[in-house]
């Protein structure tokens, strides 16, 4: 998730005294949650406290990343070097990713059957579709007016849309397309309110009370809607409420987004440093997520238990925080974020990025 679990377009890492510790602990705490998220999934029957934790944790981890990915785009306007690392940082992990998913799944009997599509992302795969729409359109958004309302007003279309298919997941796409949209129209100012201590102090009744909101709703609502992959007929609902359930998700999410980023501590931390490697951390830990119930880590009976949650969320965090580290970025370096100078024409002289904008776009 680029700049959003990572820097999925960066060729290299930039200095870290030019990295904000705090955007970058934001992504480290993001891509726990998304790890811990998928560790719950096959717990979630056994324990409403479990599938309550699930469903607010999914209603703000990937609009957080979302967020921040739209925060980080805002430079970008389709110049060469950007469009080339929309290539070497988005399509070419997509396409291998995806590739390596459908053969795990095949391996895994989830999916014997399952051709190799890269139009129908698989698992995780789809950030990078969206993500790569989402830059693609960068340029319109910063052009247009009231753009959050806008891109707000089609997400609410596609959830009235069941018929828009599989394709590149447009679906999630235009549905977490406000997230993006929002980042855009970011400044620094507005991460600064958020971390306030009044909003920090403020966050933990807002936390509390979206748990016993989540706890009441676990069963009376389905967790689709968090996902944002399917129209509200898909997920059994009138297609009316979509109109209503869209806005409604959209604010709260941000209210969830802003109280996660105000507890994100801002300096340097031994976690920092992760922040810079969480796309390859997002995309990895997808097999180990997998993988555990095909290898049966879930059988035990201890696991459906309190102490099993805990176990499970403390082993998610531990599998994930190794593999957003330097070692692992820089042994696959060339599969996630590859050098492919040899594809690209030499740009003429003087159409070199300058360093500043550079640095905006990797994020």
């Amino acid at each position: 998730m680029d700049t959003a679990p990572a820097r999925a377009t960066a060729q290299s890492p930039a200095p870290s005294k030019k990295r904000d510790a705090f955007f970058d602990n934001a992504k480290y705490a993001a891509i726990v949650l998304v790890a811990v998220g998928h560790a719950w999934e096959p717990l979630r029957d056994g324990s409403r406290t479990v599938s309550a934790l699930y469903m607010l944790v999914y209603a703000f981890h990937m609009p957080a990343f979302i967020v921040i990915s739209g925060y980080f785009s805002r430079s970008f306007d389709g110049r060469p070097e950007q469009l080339k690392r929309l290539v070497t940082g988005l399509v070419v992990p997509y396409v291998v990713f995806e590739t390596a998913y459908t053969f795990f799944t095949r391996w895994t009997d989830q999916e014997p059957d399952r051709p190799v599509s890269l139009l129908d992302p698989l698992y995780l795969t789809w950030f990078l579709a969206a993500l790569f729409l989402w830059r693609l359109t960068t340029p319109l958004w910063q052009r247009v007016r009231l753009p959050v309302p806008l891109a707000l007003v089609l997400a609410v279309l596609a959830t009235l849309s069941p018929s828009i298919g599989n394709d590149l997941d447009l679906q999630r796409t235009l549905q977490f397309l406000p997230y993006f949209v929002l980042g855009l129209s970011l400044k620094p100012e507005h991460f600064r309110l958020v971390r306030r201590r009044s909003v920090r102090i403020a966050a933990v009744p807002v936390f509390a009370g979206a748990f016993v909101v989540a706890y009441w709703a676990v069963p009376r609502m389905t967790g689709g809607w968090f996902y944002h992959r399917d129209s509200a007929e898909q997920l059994g609902a009138p297609a009316w409420y979509g109109v209503v359930m869209t806005p409604v998700l959209f604010v709260c999410s941000l209210v969830l987004v802003a109280c996660f980023l105000a507890w994100v501590p801002g300096r340097r931390m031994w976690c920092t440093v992760l922040g810079a490697g969480t796309l390859y951390g997002y995309l990895l830990h997808g097999f180990v997520a997998q993988g555990s119930k095909y290898w049966g880590w879930y059988d035990p009976a201890w696991i459906q238990r309190p102490l099993g949650a805990v176990v499970v969320t403390l082993v998610a965090a531990a599998v994930v925080t190794p593999l957003c580290a330097p070692p692992v970025r820089r042994a696959l370096r060339f599969v996630v974020e590859p050098d492919m100078r040899w594809l690209f024409r030499r740009d003429a002289p003087g159409t070199a990025e300058p360093a500043r904008d550079r640095t905006a776009v990797r994020g």
